[in-house]
């Protein structure tokens, strides 16, 4: 069972019509898998979008490697 205190992502109708976007940002979650698909580190990708809290893009890689896991 996964309990957090806060998402590192979300997902709004009125942000980016509902596309899941890191938290507090209107940057599309899927941009940062994209861009570590591509070859980009971490910190690559986070000079290129500031505005993504670190910690939040690090908890949401290791949900999706839990999630990912148990499949």
């Amino acid at each position: 069972m996964i309990t957090l205190s806060h998402s590192p992502v979300r997902s709004d109708p009125d942000v980016m019509g509902g596309t899941l976007v890191c938290r507090a940002t209107g940057v599309p979650a899927q941009s940062l898998l994209d861009d570590l698909d591509d070859g980009f580190a971490l910190d690559e990708f986070l000079e290129i979008f500031p505005s993504v809290n670190r910690e939040d893009a690090e908890e949401f890689l290791r949900l999706l490697e839990l999630v990912v896991r148990k499949s």
